[in-house]
């Protein structure tokens, strides 16, 4: 892929997603709803995966779906390893196989991560455990999906067209991140290293594993903010629009692209950024990185710490 702006408007894509099996993390509102649906509508199995107060709003998306029969809820806590191991070997017993996963599930903070104002009786600051709960959710739980579904991939990925991909829901808060919220943002800009770092993972394995960096998208949350958007001229996300991209991304997207959906736009990022390397950094630096890691490479990557204390 390019760095130009890409088209879109080609929905040929949306044939290939007839008969896959697609596990869809926070699939019971918002993007993960919208998601469900379009791979629904198109002849995909979709697994719905959320917490179990999402229950009535999952079985409530099912039933409207064009195709119910090919759903299914499965509660659970993506922090939680026994009910994710659960998740996983449930959509094989149901579905056969698993070949995309969508890890879309995260959370944003409810209170400023960097209030330093809110002390206890004693006068000492209070801890950010909302904010930990946001790096928890948005990172490890990630990386539990990521670790899981290539888990169940690997086995099938080398057959003859059977094309396995995960797609990770990062933010255009991981590439800029301007907005203060700063757990969300950290977390955002950790979804874009995974995917960076999981890249010699991917070819060992052969699955892609794409991102997607949705900027604004309106929601029953953020409806009024959505308001304010478009009073001013300009055009939010819908959980569609984030949706089909996903969606196009989980079939035709390179392992290690990262796709920016922002209104009418969409610009494929990682390599923009590798593009422009040598104007931001200078080609010498350039030239010494690559050098490195050809290097480090060549000798097998990183020489992990040894757990022995001698």
């Amino acid at each position: 892929m390019t760095s130009n702006s890409m088209s879109f408007s080609d929905p040929s894509f949306l044939t290939e997603l007839s008969g896959k099996t697609v596990i869809v993390t926070g699939g019971a509102g918002g993007i993960g709803a919208a998601t469900a649906r379009v791979f629904n509508t198109h002849g995909a199995n979709v697994v719905i995966a959320d917490i179990p107060a999402s229950k009535e709003s999952a079985n409530e998306l099912i039933t409207s779906f064009p195709h119910p029969e090919h759903a299914l809820f499965i509660p659970v806590d993506i922090l939680n390893w026994e009910e994710m191991l659960h998740l996983f070997r449930t959509t094989v017993e149901k579905f056969g196989c698993i070949d995309t996963v969508v890890a879309n599930a995260g959370i944003m903070e409810k209170t400023e991560t960097l209030d330093v104002e809110s002390t206890d009786a004693d006068g000492d600051l209070l801890e950010s455990t909302g904010a930990f709960h946001v790096i928890d959710v948005n990172v490890k739980g990630t990386l539990n999906t990521l670790r899981l579904a290539m888990h169940h991939m690997k086995p099938y990925a080398r057959e003859i067209r059977a094309h396995k991909s995960i797609v990770l829901v990062s933010s255009t808060s991981g590439y800029f991140g301007g907005t203060g919220v700063s757990a969300y943002v950290s977390s955002k800009h950790a979804i874009v290293g995974l995917l960076r770092s999981s890249q010699v993972a991917a070819k060992k394995y052969g699955i892609a594993i794409t991102g997607i960096a949705p900027f604004f998208t309106t929601t029953n949350i953020t409806a009024k903010a959505g308001e304010r958007w478009q009073a001013d001229g300009l055009t939010p996300n819908t959980p569609e629009d984030v949706g089909l991209a996903i969606a196009r991304s989980s079939v035709e997207g390179l392992s290690g692209t990262s796709t920016l959906v922002a209104g009418p736009f969409r610009k494929e990022m990682e390599g923009s950024r590798t593009e422009v390397m040598p104007q931001w950094l200078g080609q010498d630096i350039v030239d010494f990185f690559q050098n490195a890691f050809r290097i480090i490479s060549g000798s097998g990557g990183y020489n992990l710490p040894s757990n022995s204390s001698t």
